[in-house]
């Protein structure tokens, strides 16, 4: 019932009936994993300066299906942020605006669920764009790899302490490390965690 009135009051506001898609009913198998790299770590007033997704589809990661994006920043790129992703003020300076992006985004999201590790903040930096744009926040149902990660592994660990750390997940899934804290590759990586915890596979 919430979720019912949650989607009428979003229809209400919605500004632009070309994004009405995004609530469409879901019948597909289709989801998309996503991932942004930031200016820095605060969903309130950093921005997105790199985003990519990709699909899965029949338990299939489509990386011939992808979006990546580069975005030109308003404010500068926090350093430790640099540390992090080594994406620079120059890598960036002829990337498209944060609204462009967001705007894409949703043409290649449609109405499919999303997929993600820690997809909160990634979700809230998308939130803050599309909000003033369209009214309406992100209507997909979000699906948090960590959390199946922790549910699987809870009952089997006796003092209750699951390690969510990305590298960790990896490791125990036995999954490979691709270049962690790069939008596309941190996409395709919350993909295999998901196949992999959802595929009925031991761990």
């Amino acid at each position: 019932m919430f979720s019912k009135l949650k989607k009428w009051i979003q229809l209400r506001n919605l500004k632009d009936e070309r994004y009405r898609f995004l609530f469409d009913e879901y019948f597909s198998n289709e989801l998309v994993a996503f991932d942004c790299e930031t200016t820095g770590l605060d969903p309130k007033k950093d921005e997105i300066i790199s985003l990519a997704a990709v699909k899965i589809r029949d338990n299939k990661i489509l990386t011939s299906e992808k979006l990546q994006l580069f975005v030109k920043p308003k404010g500068e790129i926090n350093i430790d942020s640099i540390k992090i992703h080594h994406i620079r003020a120059c890598d960036v300076s002829n990337g498209i605006t944060s609204e462009e992006a967001a705007l894409r985004f949703l043409d290649f999201l449609g109405n499919r669920p999303l997929v993600g590790y820690y997809l909160e903040f990634d979700v809230a930096l998308i939130n803050r764009i599309i909000h003033p744009l369209l009214g309406i926040t992100l209507p997909q149902k979000m699906i948090e790899v960590s959390a199946i990660y922790y549910d699987k592994k809870i009952g089997l660990i006796p003092e209750g302490h699951v390690d969510l750390r990305l590298r960790s997940i990896l490791r125990d899934l036995k999954l490979p490390e691709l270049t962690q804290h790069d939008a596309l590759g941190d996409a395709i990586t919350s993909a295999l965690i998901y196949l992999k915890l959802t595929q009925n596979q031991k761990i």
